[in-house]
């Protein structure tokens, strides 16, 4: 479906617009409605109070249905969706020398495939902003290939131009086939910044260097990948203080943790945002804060491979910019964001029983807290001037039975199936839980093939 030039969404039975402050208290507009145009939102206000511009609009009808802004995904490894399942009892070092060999088996059409089919589920499960860290570019495949799934399944997406330089050979953990010419990196990184980079206001391509982590790259690499950016106007990522393992790889090789080493390298400041932190001390925290860094928080993944449980409370009341990640559908399993928000509130009740996220808050991280750690000011709120990213769920339906007084906790404690409704853009993506952008059937069988094809050999 094509983006229509004016759309008024009308008759909604509660609006989460997400304005004001984390902490500040819960704003939210019942028989509401919003106007579209340009892909931009121009009035937000009680449906019986329409403007004068809404006349002649088309118009999207809502009742009993939560509308809220589109949910903002920090972090990703979407090629990853060709090779669920594997591993399933590895820590991230044993999983990770295990699927290398596989995932050098990964094509440009595999590159597309995986993209299309991750971002798909991420649109259906409510996410209208997705970046991902792709760090692997065998036989051929480009960031490119990636740049035109988010294109055709039409989210708005932060694609990250990793890398990785440091081999078995020279004490790192991927192989030696698996690493890249530092020199070739640093030009294909200006390359693809040239080429899909865009910094203006409602954006929907960005790109940002992102050199994997302190053990699979030199520190010659992310020295000069974070001078690059810098020069070029772009955001830094990489994992950071993911598990215990790497504490012990940051104190062995240079003597530091990982921070601190980060530190070292320049690799502090609002430019910055870090996958997972599951190992931040207080003091990290508090200079993670301080500095204007961001922290990508995946809890499902860190579950599922025994990383621990990141201290997000901790984080938050240290100044630190945290957003939600599903991160790789092979470490999660899954691009369910939604079900990322819920698990993010239901292990912060594990880590912290006395002060634990509410539901407010963890819609919050995956909405304004996304944005915030991907440097965006134009999406995870609806109000005037805002993107018109949002997404709509159906408080009707059996999973929300009885929840009806608070739909924004139902939002989250209710083990959502997915949204009914998503607009990215100004551009209907979701309609009636279907995605409108691609047919599946045929996407999901090519898919399959490519998957049996890596994972067989």
């Amino acid at each position: 479906m094509t983006q229509v030039a004016r759309t008024l969404i009308t008759d909604i039975h509660t609006l989460l617009p997400m304005t004001g402050t984390r902490e500040g208290p819960r704003v939210s507009i019942e028989h509401a409605a919003l106007l579209v145009e340009g892909g931009v939102i121009v009035w937000v206000g009680h449906a019986d109070a329409l403007p004068p511009e809404a006349e002649g609009a088309e118009v999207v009808r809502l009742p009993g249905h939560l509308v809220l802004p589109g949910l903002v995904n920090t972090h990703h490894h979407l090629y990853q969706t060709l090779t669920r399942c594997l591993a399933t009892d590895c820590g991230l070092f044993d999983w990770l020398k295990t699927l290398y060999p596989i995932w050098m088996r990964l094509t440009p059409e595999g590159a597309y495939l995986s993209a299309a089919v991750g971002l798909a589920e991420l649109a259906l499960s409510g996410c209208t902003t997705s970046s991902d860290h792709l760090y692997l570019y065998p036989n051929g495949v480009d960031l490119g290939d990636t740049v035109r799934a988010a294109q055709d399944v039409g989210l708005r997406f932060h694609a990250t131009r990793g890398s990785m330089s440091l081999g078995e050979s020279q004490g790192g953990l991927p192989p030696d086939a698996a690493v890249e010419n530092e020199a070739h990196i640093l030009r294909e990184s200006e390359r693809l910044v040239r080429a899909h980079h865009d910094p203006s206001g409602h954006a929907m391509t960005r790109v940002a260097l992102a050199p994997c982590s302190p053990f699979s790259v030199t520190a010659d690499l992310m020295r000069d990948s974070a001078l690059l950016a810098r020069d070029l106007g772009v955001m830094l990522h990489t994992h950071l203080a993911e598990t215990e393992d790497e504490d012990a790889f940051c104190l062995s090789r240079v003597g530091m943790r990982p921070l601190d080493y980060a530190e070292s390298l320049g690799w502090v400041g609002e430019d910055v945002w870090f996958a997972h932190g599951v190992h931040f001390s207080p003091a990290d925290a508090a200079r993670l804060g301080a500095c204007g860094c961001g922290v990508a928080h995946c809890p499902s993944s860190n579950m599922r491979l025994a990383s621990g449980i990141a201290p997000i409370r901790e984080l938050l009341s240290a100044g630190v910019r945290v957003g939600l990640g599903v991160d790789g559908s092979a470490s999660n399993d899954g691009s369910h964001l939604l079900a990322e928000a819920r698990q993010g509130l239901l292990v912060s009740r594990l880590r912290r029983p006395q002060n634990h996220l509410k539901a407010w808050e963890a819609l919050w991280l995956a909405t304004r807290g996304g944005a915030e750690v991907l440097g965006r000011t134009d999406i995870g709120q609806l109000a005037v001037g805002m993107s018109a990213d949002l997404i709509a769920l159906d408080l009707n339906r059996l999973e929300y039975a009885g929840a009806g007084h608070d739909p924004a906790a139902a939002a989250v404690l209710c083990a959502p199936r997915g949204v009914d409704f998503s607009m990215v853009n100004g551009r209907v993506v979701v309609q009636e839980g279907r995605l409108t952008t691609l047919e599946l059937p045929p996407l999901l069988e090519r898919h399959r093939a490519e998957s049996l094809r890596m994972i067989r050999g």
